[in-house]
């Protein structure tokens, strides 16, 4: 027995020895096979970001998370991880080189947050996995920035952007509504304010916040002389002019709201109106879809000077426009235009119980007036296309015009008015006029003043197709 465990434990040993030697193999091969990169902690929470992000502005930045324990190794490109919270944003890994221990690994940030918040990006790297976070502004405090935008409908946005920056929280609740046919279709031509009207009003405005407001119309309205935005402050000049002798006319009630959040990828409308105004133009994946409904009005219609400035009639050249289109017809063609219909206002007003749009077009068909009359009637719709922005108005323009062979001309009243004479039309209460295409609707009337004794002017631009697009 003794000899048989003589024999045995020199075995034993050298079997102990070989377990223990292919052990201490095993732990020197996985050293030195171990080929991925890892580390032992990340601190996403540390994460430096280069850049600073805007919503609905196109951003470019990189993150730097930083790490301990790093183990030397090299490691490719990742692929995109999408943002989460404020979508919109990718981050990319950048290939490199692991320190031996503490060092940082750098995700490239691309893209246009949709909004303004918190834009997450949750990470896996080297065996561990965190999240970093990109703080994303509403937009820049200021307008400066909004220059550089690449169009228009991006300008407006970027101005509608800095215009929310500047306003509190609950401000911002009141501005941003949902965009839906109930709040569109929320617009008047009454001397009613916010009672009547989506939106914050001009005079609950800071003066930084008022002029960042006027920014966004001065951007959507265009800056032709005499229309668009030129135009929008004359008459708001003439409801301060009203106020001086009569309650509830002022600039300051004016409003302004977005139903939507504005962007240049999704759909939005900015509203602006007041007493004799009432701007709608509707954004979508960064064009101009709708100019529609715009409502103005005047009273003074004429001449009226306010703290030191004299304004020579806000509304004069849509008046003369349609003066010039009626005098340019022939005795027979005013015979065929007029019908005995007598109007106090436009059809088209918003909450009339006639607010629809008749079915039978009336007057004269443009394809019938004389080549000289037709472009009359195209030059008397500019005044009210060219209240929007140049590239909206030449969109606006071409349809209208490839249009207007099937326009239709009518007015009433004017029982003063003579042939050929352009300045006898327009002249009296109840005169009206209205131009009736596939798509565009145009109404001119003057009424009785309210506030003041003679007439003043109403108008009215819709659009058969593009009213509330979508909605």
């Amino acid at each position: 027995m003794k000899t048989k465990l003589f024999i045995l434990l020199p075995a034993i040993s050298l079997s102990v020895l070989l377990v223990i030697q292919a052990c201490k193999k095993s732990s020197s091969d996985s050293g030195t096979t171990t080929t991925t990169a890892s580390v032992s902690a990340l601190t996403c929470a540390s994460a430096t970001i280069s850049g600073t992000a805007y919503a609905s502005t196109a951003f470019t930045g990189t993150a730097a998370v930083p790490y301990t324990g790093g183990n030397g190794k090299t490691y490719a490109a990742g692929t995109a991880i999408s943002s989460t919270g404020v979508t919109g944003l990718t981050a990319t890994l950048a290939a490199g080189t692991l320190a031996s221990g503490a060092g940082n690994i750098t995700y490239a940030i691309a893209g246009t947050p949709a909004s303004s918040g918190t834009a997450s990006f949750a990470i896996t790297f080297g065996g561990q996995t965190c999240s970093f976070a990109v703080t994303v502004n509403a937009a820049s405090t200021t307008t400066t920035g909004c220059s550089t935008s690449a169009t228009t409908a991006s300008k407006v946005v970027c101005l509608a952007n800095a215009f929310l920056a500047t306003l509190t929280t609950a401000q911002q609740s009141t501005v941003v509504l949902t965009l839906n046919l109930t709040n569109a279709k929320r617009w008047s031509n009454l001397p009613c304010g916010v009672s009547c009207r989506n939106g914050l009003a001009f005079s609950s405005l800071t003066t930084t916040q008022l002029a960042a407001a006027k920014a966004v119309a001065a951007a959507a309205f265009g800056t032709s002389s005499g229309e668009g935005y030129d135009e929008f402050s004359q008459i708001m000049a003439a409801d301060d002019y009203l106020g001086q002798t009569a309650s509830g006319y002022s600039s300051g009630n004016y409003i302004i709201a977005f139903l939507g959040t504005p962007s240049t990828t999704g759909k939005w409308m900015l509203q602006i109106g007041g007493h004799h105004y009432a701007q709608n133009i509707t954004y979508d994946a960064g064009s101009v879809t709708s100019i529609t409904p715009l409502h103005q009005g005047v009273e003074p219609k004429g001449s009226f000077t306010l703290s030191g400035t004299t304004y020579s009639g806000p509304l004069e050249s849509e008046h003369t426009a349609m003066q010039e289109m009626l005098g340019s017809f022939t005795s027979t063609e005013l015979a065929s235009a007029k019908i005995s219909s007598t109007f106090s206002d436009c059809l088209m007003v918003p909450g009339s119980t006639t607010n629809t749009f008749p079915t039978t077009k009336q007057g004269i068909k443009v394809s019938a007036l004389s080549s000289a009359a037709q472009a009359k009637v195209l030059a008397a719709m500019m005044p009210w296309i060219n209240d929007v922005d140049a590239t909206a108005a030449a969109a606006f323009t071409t349809i209208y015009q490839n249009e207007l062979a099937d326009t239709y001309v009518t007015y009433a009243s004017n029982t003063s008015a003579v042939a050929g004479t352009a300045s006898s039309f327009l002249t009296t209460n109840t005169d009206y006029v209205r131009i009736d295409g596939p798509s565009v609707w145009i109404e001119f009337i003057c009424q009785t003043g309210v506030v003041l004794s003679g007439i003043h002017y109403h108008t009215v631009m819709r659009d058969h197709t593009r009213d509330y697009i979508g909605l």
